[in-house]
């Protein structure tokens, strides 16, 4: 190897951040001080542009765009927050509120900041995660280098396996809403003594939200669409998890993706006094749990499941080659998934302004979400469901082609849209 070889901005971030979190491993109290100038530092800053880029998104409240940016320069706005940040100029502007529907027809929020500050805000992240990470529970999956839902997922059906009987299915009402700023930074201070780093956290949970030209402030909630929200609320609910490993882990396995988790116990008995150990600590963290969406489910009779990150989880008879019954834990995508794929297909192939586009380019759509979808939601027990959202956007297609056609019944162009599909390369679920 090239000894003389420029190290990347990729490279020079994954250097630092062994470093940090080693550091933090070491020494569970140690609190860090000397962080706010790696913050700005030009590689740093670059590795952070290149990661928010790629996660594209629209413009904030000052409607700087992409494009902008690169029409100005990379260097010159990388520049810019160097400069902003070396002589404390920084200051985040608010979020802008935008709503998307929801299926039971209520919006649901969005904050989208600038990109400006996504950009420090990834930065800023870059830095500190490494060192917080050292202080995660192996029951945290959310939001997390080298963690995902799939393992999560594993995690809960082995639970459920090893005689999990009951589960504790937790909703945490308005989670990202109702973090109270001045304990989350107390837990922030634990690991980080650098005062402008706290600065920095503090402006950005302040700054508030732009909503029909008026803006709005709260002491409560993390900025919702902020690259540092999902760390900064896996920080306040890791002070759960450690308290569960304290008090509760003989009650039952806790997994967590986020706001979301369940505890998995052997006994009704241990469900219970888990669902009592639970509402303690969150009332400690001036957390609610949602009336009607928190419940004790009981699995041992295979007559009741329950969702979580997309799949049910449902425990169902089975024989062994000695034709002695058992039950054992099944997974399958939750109707609720089922219900998004459809939405998703039919909202890009219903619009009247979809007809003129050619087949091939909604199968070039369609192939990464299908993708997607199957690497994610497939398993033996989810075959039927897949092969019926299968059949869904052959459907789904004949409709659009028939409109397209000016033809009054769609059923008829099934067969051959979906043989032009398939030359085409159409994807399948199952």
């Amino acid at each position: 190897m090239n000894a003389n070889r420029l190290t990347t901005p990729k490279e020079n971030v994954q250097q630092l951040q062994e470093k940090l979190g080693h550091a933090a491993k070491e020494n569970k109290k140690r609190r860090f001080h000397a962080l706010y100038d790696k913050v700005y530092r030009m590689d740093i800053l670059r590795e952070a542009w290149r990661r928010v880029r790629a996660n594209k998104g629209s413009a904030g409240i000052d409607g700087e765009t992409w494009s902008d940016i690169e029409e100005q320069g990379e260097d010159h706005f990388l520049y810019e927050c160097h400069r902003m940040l070396q002589e404390g100029n920084y200051h985040p502007q608010p979020v802008r509120r935008h709503y998307i529907p929801k299926k039971d027809g209520k919006p649901r929020p969005l904050g989208i900041p600038t990109v400006r500050d996504r950009v420090i805000q990834m930065a800023t992240k870059l830095v500190i995660e490494p060192i917080f990470e050292a202080d995660f529970q192996e029951s945290s999956f959310g939001f997390r280098p080298k963690r995902s839902a799939k393992q999560a997922l594993t995690r809960i059906r082995d639970a459920c396996n090893r005689k999990g009987n009951w589960v504790v299915d937790v909703d945490i009402q308005g989670y990202f809403d109702n973090i109270n700023q001045e304990k989350l930074m107390k837990l922030v201070e634990m690991r980080i003594s650098d005062r402008r780093i706290l600065k920095l956290v503090r402006k950005w949970l302040k700054a508030g939200v732009m909503e029909e030209g008026k803006v709005r402030r709260s002491d409560l909630g993390t900025p919702q669409g902020g690259v540092i929200s999902p760390l900064l609320a896996n920080i306040y609910l890791n002070y759960f998890d450690i308290l569960w490993e304290r008090h509760g882990s003989g009650l039952g396995e806790l997994t967590r993706y986020a706001d979301d988790f369940v505890v998995v116990c052997r006994t009704k008995k241990d469900a219970d006094r888990a669902y009592r150990l639970i509402r303690t600590i969150m009332e400690r963290l001036e957390l609610t749990l949602h009336p009607t969406k928190t419940r004790i489910v009981g699995l041992w009779t295979g007559e009741e499941g329950f969702d979580f990150l997309g799949m049910h989880h449902r425990k169902t008879k089975a024989e062994n080659s000695k034709r002695q019954v058992y039950y054992t834990t099944q997974q399958w995508l939750s109707k609720k998934a089922e219900e998004r794929i459809r939405g998703v297909v039919k909202e890009r192939l219903a619009p009247p302004n979809m007809r003129h586009k050619p087949l091939q380019e909604h199968v070039e759509w369609l192939n990464p979400k299908i993708q997607g979808w199957r690497n994610y939601y497939y398993t033996v027990h989810s075959r039927r469901k897949m092969a019926k959202l299968d059949r869904y956007i052959e459907q789904r297609l004949a409709r659009w082609y028939a409109k397209k056609r000016q033809r009054t019944r769609w059923i008829t162009s099934i067969r051959e849209v979906t043989r032009m599909a398939k030359q085409h390369g159409l994807r399948t679920l199952l």
